[in-house]
């Protein structure tokens, strides 16, 4: 008799719907796998066989085939433990095969037939939803990420002979119940940086907006604080933007046990040595670390360090905002909708137009370093802030600046405007916007607009150049509550556009 149990795979960060098919025949004894099952979830054999008998069942002493269906997806990962143990026992069992009507399983067994948690359980639960099911049995150690999902019981269970007890119509398996978000708490403010009154606005605008930000300055100057603190002062995350941060991380495996929803955006800072793989995603389809990055901040420090050709990866996905892998096992979109921040020395030594210390990079050492980053990865960059050291008596005086949470309440009022603005448009904030749309929602005034367009000619501004000062002169009406983009906002998006090549922006110092 043949037995069905629903079950899922991850594929990127999207749940892919398998049945789990099990049929015994009066044959010599053995088990195979079929349907494109990868390594770990062949081996299942061996820890299903040792984890029902360690459960007190009896394993069939016949031959087993089990399909994992379609046959032409991949199954990846060790979570098809617990179904095909079910599907196992279920397929000589009538009454056990009727429980698991509209049932989904998944979780990993141990030897002796524990469950243990699996990674992406927060997509799978997601699935299993769409699919109409009535209930999702989960591993304990990983059910209350499934738990945030409505619509859904989530059952959470410890081991395999406490799932068959329940299907059998003994004790009921605890409901899980998602944990409450973790408090936003931010041990760094924006008030403890000292002076730098432009790169400070230059924070405020790529929070407002959503806009990426590139800080050149020498080694000292607070460029690295200044990133640690865009995350302090970005709006908090709503429940949408919560759930796709948590899938993202429940498939990198980066939730801790019990997890429920992630409750403060992200902040991913990879090392210069990071690879192709790691920034973007890899042969594996998990998420890199510009997903990981995803409504959050992705901050590259010392950014001409990392490679060039993994930099040039990142054009297509800051301009579309996800990335796209194609591989032989398939093709996935990761959503990548991050705030970019890069810092960069504006020469070798970093001492280039430094008040006090000489620079002894020769000319052609500083254009070398300063190619590095090619121009149409510089022009998805919409703020460029050059960030001078700062001077003793500021540096050991009070601070005078605002604080996180007061910067944190003008941004809000500015996503709010753009909310409103943007209700009945797949956009979520200024940086989001294509060319024709952010032409519409300038509403520029008329002296801005000539002082665009001349900018535009004496710069030598392309034309995703003029939309993204466009976006930024949004970003500012915004801040100032101004509906219609005046002539004060373009000229304040254009001092932070002034540079459009790398050589100008790291000489801007001087």
């Amino acid at each position: 008799m043949a037995c069905s149990v629903w079950s899922g795979t991850v594929l990127g960060v999207e749940g892919c719907a398998v049945a789990v098919e099990v049929d015994l025949v009066r044959r010599l004894p053995r088990t195979l796998v079929v349907g494109l099952a990868g390594k770990a979830t062949k081996e299942s054999v061996e820890r299903v066989r040792s984890a029902i008998v360690a459960s007190g069942a009896e394993y069939p002493r016949k031959r087993v085939t089990v399909n994992l269906a379609p046959a032409d997806l991949p199954k990846v990962g060790t979570g098809f433990d617990l179904p095909i143990a079910v599907a196992i026992l279920a397929a000589g069992d009538d009454e056990l095969a009727a429980a698991l009507s509209r049932t989904f399983l998944i979780g990993e067994l141990s030897l002796g037939g524990q469950l243990r948690p699996i990674r992406g359980a927060l997509p799978l639960t997601l699935l299993a939803a769409e699919l109409g099911l009535a209930r999702v049995i989960l591993p304990a150690g990983c059910a209350a990420e499934g738990a945030v999902v409505p619509g859904i019981e989530v059952l959470a269970a410890r081991d395999l002979a406490q799932v068959l007890d329940m299907l059998r119509g003994g004790a009921p398996l605890p409901a899980a119940q998602p944990d409450p978000p973790a408090a936003i708490t931010h041990s760094a403010d924006l008030a403890d940086v000292r002076g730098q009154a432009l790169a400070r606005r230059g924070l405020e605008v790529a929070a407002a907006g959503g806009h990426n930000l590139l800080l050149v300055g020498p080694p000292g100057c607070g460029k690295t604080m200044l990133a640690s603190r865009l995350a302090t002062i970005l709006p908090p995350l709503d429940f949408d933007e919560a759930l796709a941060v948590t899938r993202i991380h429940s498939v990198a495996g980066l939730l801790a046990p019990g997890e429920g929803l992630v409750s403060q955006r992200p902040f991913r800072a990879p090392h210069h040595s990071v690879s192709t793989a790691g920034l973007l995603g890899g042969a594996s389809l998990r998420p890199g670390e510009l997903s990981l990055a995803h409504c959050g901040v992705l901050f590259l420090d010392e950014i001409p360090e990392f490679p060039r050709r993994v930099l040039e990866q990142l054009r297509g996905p800051l301009e579309d905002r996800e990335v796209v892998i194609a591989r032989a096992a398939g093709t996935v979109r990761l959503p990548a909708s991050c705030t970019l921040v890069a810092a960069a020395n504006p020469c070798p030594c970093g001492y280039l137009g430094h008040p006090t210390r000489p620079c002894r990079c020769p000319e052609s050492a500083v254009r070398r370093y300063a190619s590095r980053l090619s121009g149409p990865l510089l022009d998805r960059i919409d703020l460029h802030v050059a960030v001078d050291p700062v001077p003793p008596e500021e540096l050991l005086g009070r601070p005078r600046g605002a604080s996180s949470s007061q910067v944190r309440g003008r941004v809000l009022s500015a996503r709010r405007m753009q909310a409103a603005r943007y209700a009945d448009a797949p956009f979520n904030c200024n940086a989001e916007l294509d060319g024709p749309a952010v032409r519409q929602a300038s509403q520029l005034a008329e002296p801005a607009r000539r002082l665009l367009q001349d900018a535009a000619t004496r710069l030598g501004l392309s034309g995703r150049g003029c939309d993204r000062v466009l976006k930024v002169a949004r970003t500012v009406a915004d801040l100032d509550a101004s509906a219609p983009v005046m002539l004060p906002h373009v000229a304040e998006a254009l001092g932070f556009r002034g540079q459009d090549r790398v050589p100008q922006t790291l000489s801007a110092t001087a």
